[in-house]
């Protein structure tokens, strides 16, 4: 099939991002005899940069990781923590029922820093300065401005001048919305940056003792005390409509620090994939998977009215399990994972379209879901004043239209000994919430994917992680280390990283054919993100899709909207493969690349 670009082999090193930029700095690291994860580490500071509308210095990443030298697959959690402060009873006494989309109150630690310093200690090579300089020279002298970048500022040009005069001293030099093509940079950012790496040069003379070092800076030192004096005496307007100040603390930071997990797996017809645990979407995949694997998909055509509705209809299923089951609390996963379960879950899955959430019983156990708003309720909800309409709420990934208007980065790495990396970096974009002054960033989000309501998995809960969207993935092949694969898209992806993944496996397409080939995903479940809408029923497309195919769909009772021919999905994979190292990313958005030889 047509690719917009060729497919990479080679036998070096390979690194696909979501960013042109973050892609070539992997690619020097790994030149420089740097290893794949001091190349995502690199390549994960600059994302922070050069796509500062989809992550930042207060996000959050959570990576999946092969090290070759182990022999093992895994995960290390970036995601911080809800603040002590954070209690229903506190939200209640503030009159709010949901968390802000916006604003100091949805801040949880910043755990991105924790998470690329606790991978770059353990498993990689290079000093925090090595790793650091590409990320403080483009926030020093500029990226150039994507399209993108400076429709998000647009976007929230009237909130920064009239509300968060911080925001705009950063993003609106000289009180305008910076073109696309020009360069744009942040200094103060780029200070913060050389002053940590000053305060861990000053403090040891060993990589391990200055990674320490920059960590105790950070959680503890000059820029904890920033976060939390700007979260205690500063209020702002936020997505309630109301001025409120922020919970974050400084012994909440000192509190959290990264954490290296086990993967959760799933063996799909000679794979096993690897995912977060359930304080992440990402098992939705596997359970995905657990219902496809009783269907023919082999003998469905590829992209065909059977394959698409089948697809959608298990991700139906499995995401209305994400709504009742998954959070950062004990979570039934190896009944969700069952033979029994899923053989039962399978027979739900029939002819028409469903329209109905339907979460399942594992184990005998009742679902438990939250309230939602009323199903295609997207713009009013609990807790929305209406006293000025909102900007920049929620998570800007897939508007009504269906056209992505991006939200999250991803980074993938192989080096020639073996190694590998999925990383999604995200959170603290400069729309989340008022730019700290004194460090060039904001503060996270994350925050507003806890409900405020008692006994559901993902009620909100001092010290616990709220349920991310973030999602990398990790497969491997007959027991061996095979593919690295992630994408930006909110509750999108795990269907586009599934959609992507069934491609290669069932339609036997290569890398760059899977991420080019037509892209289609369901609004069926409610939103992770305020105001937490749902539409039932409803299914993306992209128009390359057969018109023969959306006809059928539809009659059997889909909502279909056909989105342009390249809208949905950013996709990036690397991949160890018959002898070579190979790689793919995405065409659509006209910034992800990939880099390899």
């Amino acid at each position: 099939m047509f690719t917009t670009r060729p497919e990479l082999s080679g036998d070096f090193g390979m690194v696909a991002s979501t960013h042109w930029l973050a892609s070539a700095t992997g690619m020097g690291v790994l030149e420089r005899g740097g290893n794949a994860f001091d190349a995502a580490v690199a390549a994960g500071f600059v994302l922070q940069v050069a796509e500062p509308h989809l992550n930042g210095p207060g996000g959050e990443v959570p990576i999946l990781l092969w090290s070759e030298a182990e022999q093992k697959v895994s995960v290390v959690c970036g995601q911080g923590v809800a603040p002590a402060a954070a209690t229903i009873e506190r939200f209640a006494e503030l009159g709010l029922d949901v968390v802000p989309g916006t604003g100091l109150l949805a801040a949880t630690v910043p755990g991105a820093f924790g998470g690329w310093m606790l991978m770059l200690e353990r498993w990689g090579t290079w000093s925090l300065a090595d790793v650091l300089a590409p990320a403080i020279h483009y926030a020093e002298h500029g990226v150039p401005v994507l399209e993108r970048i400076a429709a998000t500022i647009e976007s929230v040009r009237e909130l920064f001048a009239q509300d968060w005069p911080t925001s705009a001293a950063t993003w609106l030099p000289g009180g305008d919305v910076p073109r696309p093509g020009a360069k744009l940079a942040n200094p103060v950012l780029a200070a913060t940056y050389r002053r940590l790496v000053a305060e861990a040069e000053a403090a040891s003379s060993t990589r391990e003792g200055q990674l320490s070092a920059a960590r105790k800076a950070w959680y503890e030192g000059f820029v904890a005390e920033a976060i939390a004096e700007f979260s205690a005496t500063t209020a702002w307007r936020d997505s309630s409509g109301e001025v409120h100040g922020g919970l974050l603390t400084g012994d909440d930071l000192a509190g959290w620090s990264a954490s290296v997990e086990e993967p959760l797996t799933f063996d799909y017809q000679g794979h096993t994939v690897a995912k977060t645990g359930p304080w992440g979407q990402g098992p939705a995949f596997l359970q995905q998977l657990a219902l496809l694997d009783g269907f023919d998909l082999d003998g469905m055509d590829f992209l065909g009215a059977d394959y698409l509705h089948t697809v959608t209809e298990a991700a139906k299923l499995a995401f209305a399990d994400r709504e009742a089951w998954y959070g950062d609390t004990g979570v039934p996963m190896a009944d969700l994972l069952s033979p029994a379960y899923n053989a039962e879950r399978r027979r739900l899955i029939g002819d028409r379209a469903s329209l109905e959430l339907r979460p399942g019983a594992p184990g005998g156990r009742a679902p438990k879901l939250p309230v939602f708003p009323d199903p295609g309720t997207l713009s009013d909800a609990p807790g929305l004043s209406g006293a000025r309409k909102p900007q920049g709420v929620g998570e800007p990934t897939v508007s009504r239209d269906g056209m992505v208007k991006g939200d999250t980065c991803h980074v993938d790495v192989v080096d020639r000994f073996g190694n590998m990396v999925s990383a999604t970096p995200s959170g603290g974009w400069l729309q989340s919430s008022p730019t700290i002054p004194e460090l060039g960033f904001c503060l996270g989000t994350r925050a507003q994917m806890f409900w405020l309501q008692e006994d559901v998995a993902t009620a909100l809960r001092p010290g616990t992680r709220p349920r991310t969207t973030l999602s990398p993935s990790f497969a491997l092949r007959d027991g061996k280390p095979w593919l690295a694969f992630g994408t930006p898209g909110g509750d999108q992806q795990d269907q586009w990283s599934l959609n992507f993944f069934l491609a290669v496996v069932h339609g036997k397409l290569n890398l760059q054919e899977a991420v080019d080939a037509p892209m289609f995903h369901t609004e069926h479940f409610p939103s992770s993100f305020f105001p937490r809408g749902s539409r039932p029923g409803v299914v993306h497309v992209e128009d390359r899709v057969d018109p023969g195919v959306i006809a059928e769909l539809r009659r059997r009772g889909h909502e279909v909207e056909v989105q342009g021919p390249w809208s949905l999905g950013r996709l990036s994979a690397v991949a160890r493969d018959g002898g070579f190292l190979k790689a793919a990313a995405n065409p659509r958005g006209a910034q992800g690349y990939a880099a390899g030889r």
